[in-house]
């Protein structure tokens, strides 16, 4: 019974370290998958930095945001931060 109960405050500690840290992360990285995934010519973003655009087009690694109508800037796919809902982009252009 004794050798059960000195392992009890390591497992506190475990299942605290699960709760906070483990857990989180992989919500973060449940989130980031999915918004890969809804990347596709023409779907409006932000990225990292705050700028707003629309995708000209998808690499591999990068992408090619249409910031203004004449600018294209070529990104890191991992620095898009949020996809802007089409509902939500249509409202903004009124």
């Amino acid at each position: 019974m004794s050798n059960w109960v000195d392992f009890l405050p390591l497992l506190f500690l475990v299942l605290i370290f699960w709760l906070l840290i483990i857990r989180p992360a992989r919500a973060r990285q449940r989130e980031f998958v999915k918004t890969q995934n809804e990347l596709a010519v023409g779907t409006k973003v932000m990225i990292a930095s705050g700028i707003f655009g629309e995708i000209a087009s998808i690499g591999d690694d990068t992408i090619e945001l249409r910031i203004a109508p004449e600018t294209v800037v070529t990104v890191n796919r991992q620095a898009v931060a949020r996809v802007i809902p089409a509902d939500t982009a249509a409202g903004a252009d009124d």
